[in-house]
């Protein structure tokens, strides 16, 4: 999987995905890319904790699909329009520590594209697991 990273398709999603300006605000390292998967830690920040100093449940959403966003490019390639449609989380234990997403595309469709997502603490504890559902919107204009 590392090894799609240094190829030309995995340049130009990392270049694009750098553009995003959450990427940067939340800290997103990509670890990983392959077909239909992506593998990024993000950070423990104190800015973005929760009222009991754990990761915020609402900034875990957000790593999630942020990822699996990019799951989707590593199929589609960079350029692809598409938007979030709807998302699940199911929060299994606190995040006290950075956090390592995997996200993984269940289905590339012509229209949808649902993508599993589990999150992990530093030490390979499951936190939480998500569901990230995107809508293809070929013909629209790319604003990237």
């Amino acid at each position: 999987m590392t090894a799609m990273l240094e190829t030309p398709l995995g340049q130009s999603i990392l270049a694009r995905i750098r553009r995003i300006p959450v990427f940067e605000t939340i800290g997103v390292e990509i670890l990983e890319f392959g077909d239909g998967v992506c593998k990024a830690r993000v950070p423990k920040d104190d800015r973005f904790d929760g009222i009991f100093e754990s990761f915020h449940g609402g900034m875990l959403m957000t790593v999630a699909d942020t990822i699996a966003c990019f799951a989707v490019l590593t199929q589609t390639g960079p350029d692809e329009p598409m938007a979030t449609t709807d998302m699940n989380i199911r929060f299994l234990a606190p995040c006290l520590t950075d956090v390592t997403a995997v996200a993984t595309v269940i289905k590339l469709g012509r229209t949808m594209c649902p993508v599993q997502v589990d999150l992990f603490d530093a030490a390979g504890q499951k936190v939480a697991v998500a569901q990230v559902n995107y809508i293809r919107l070929p013909g629209k204009p790319n604003r990237g």
